[in-house]
């Protein structure tokens, strides 16, 4: 299978894998580029330290194809012989993001397509764009599908199809070592919790804070960070408690910094509903079904699993991928 990598909009060093965490506005559902954030403190050890490989040698996970699943590609996808996958490459791993050589693009998503591919038997094709470009190019079926941390939405589903393969969660991260830990409301009343601004992180705290006051608690003190850098160093000199951020980046920082540990860990829709990422394609041009017999595949064979395990993301799992079901709700009400 060749994987090709299209000219990227603007080259990026991976500086230390670790400290480059995002404030991912989950409002934006998906956007791996917002909020850049440099090198944490901490003195945390290497991606290779912890065993994560981040160079451009990534001996994939790989699967066999299916002939009964790749004969529900549409014909004229199955004629060219390509799987044309678009995504969005950020500095923040486990996501898609460059390799050690600051050309290649690796990461869970990345991952999870090539065993997409595998399954339909097709090459694939990478075209990595700006974030709002990754709609542009499916709306105008240049791209058949986009893996790029992608949330339904039900905004979104009146132009795309989508199959579910991950998890939209957001994580609470505190210093290692932390006594306490975080399944609801209560477990926020009178603690000092960092976020950032604009963000469904943001809505969850204060929605929380809300019903604490409501039910004679304490409010919970929220503090605002724009960056790794400073939420990293309140975190270690104990000015917060914990910050909620996006799952996948604060997983893979206590994984690979072994200063912090994740204590609990939440829907990033909010507590009515259980967000969920997806393969992307163009509204009812045929290829949803294919994708979703793809990812149920691999779920079921196990090599999904083994891509998840491999960035971390075990908890992130879903247990059957669905087209298009319920999505976060239009902003509009």
């Amino acid at each position: 299978m060749h994987i090709g990598i299209e000219r990227r909009p603007a080259r990026r060093g991976l500086a230390v894998a670790f400290g480059l965490a995002l404030t991912l506005s989950l409002a934006a559902c998906g956007d791996p580029e917002e909020d850049e954030a440099g090198p944490a403190d901490g003195g945390a050890g290497s991606s290779e330290d912890a065993g994560v490989n981040t160079s451009p040698d990534q001996d994939r996970i790989r699967t066999d194809e299916v002939a009964d699943i790749a004969a529900l590609v549409p014909e004229e996808i199955r004629d060219r012989g390509t799987l044309e996958v678009v995504n969005s490459v950020g500095t923040v791993p486990p996501l898609n993001f460059y390799a050690t050589d600051d050309e290649t693009v690796i990461g869970v998503e990345t991952d999870i397509a090539t065993l997409v591919g595998d399954v339909l038997g097709l090459e694939v094709e990478f075209s990595t764009v700006d974030w709002a470009n990754i709609f542009v190019g499916l709306d105008s079926g240049r791209y058949d599908a986009g893996f790029g941390n992608i949330t339904v939405t039900e905004e979104r589903k009146d132009k795309y199809d989508f199959a579910t393969y991950r998890l939209d969660n957001v994580a609470f991260e505190a210093q290692a070592g932390a006594d306490w830990s975080v399944e609801g409301p209560e477990d926020v009343a009178g603690r000092t919790i960092g976020v950032g601004s604009g963000t469904n992180q943001e809505q969850i705290l204060i929605s929380w804070s809300e019903q604490n006051v409501a039910a004679g608690l304490e409010p919970t003190d929220i503090r605002y960070y724009q960056n790794a850098t400073d939420y990293y160093l309140a975190l270690s000199s104990g000015r917060l408690d914990a910050y909620l951020g996006p799952n996948p980046s604060a997983v893979y920082h206590a994984r690979i910094s072994g200063d912090t540990e994740i204590i609990g860990s939440i829907s990033g829709a909010g507590d009515e509903l259980q967000g969920e990422i997806a393969a992307t394609t163009k509204k009812d041009n045929g290829l949803v079904e294919a994708l979703a017999a793809a990812l149920n595949e691999v779920i079921e064979n196990g090599s999904y699993g083994e891509v998840l395990d491999r960035w971390g993301l075990a908890g992130e799992a879903v247990e059957k991928s669905r087209i298009n079901p319920p999505g976060l709700p239009r902003q509009d009400g």
